[in-house]
Parts: C-alpha cells; structure tokens; sequence
C-alpha cells in the first residue's frame, strides 16, 4: 500500500481543493491511502510547508507534489512509487 500525506490547513481554498480532489482518488485505487493533516498541530510543518500547501507527501521517498496539481499528477506519482 502506498501511503500519501496531504498537507494543508483550515480556511485554505485552495487545500479544500485538493481534498477534494483527492477524496474519490482511493476509492478508485485500493492500493492508496491518504491521509490528511493540518500543518498548525506542529512548528515543523507549520515552518516547511507555510507556504507551499497544498502538499501531497510521500514519506518514505520523500517525493513531493506542490499545488497547483491535478488528478493525472497523482496518477504519475503512483506510478513511479510503484515501480520502486
């Protein structure tokens, strides 16, 4: 299973773009889990991602996507970690 963190915050228009974008994405691919999280709960996101988010994050790779992304983006991301 491959495991994305998407980082944002509440009142970011542009982060509640990208969940909503995101949320019909794991039903379509049972192999992806994305997991939500709110930069504000710790100073290191806050400081990393202040003003980049949305960020789509895969951990163990470390690969990022920054906003603005789309669907097909994703689908790229996918592709590659699962060729790894």
């Amino acid at each position: 299973m491959i495991k994305l963190k998407l980082f944002g915050t509440q009142g970011c228009h542009l982060c509640e773009q990208a969940e909503e974008m995101l949320d019909s994405y794991p039903a379509d691919n049972n192999d992806i889990e994305i997991e939500s999280i709110d930069i504000a709960e710790q100073a290191q996101w806050q400081e990393r991602y202040a003003i980049r988010i949305p960020v789509l994050l895969h951990e163990a790779s470390g690969s990022e996507l920054c906003w603005p992304f789309d669907r097909l983006d994703v689908e790229k991301l996918v592709a590659i970690l699962c060729r790894k």
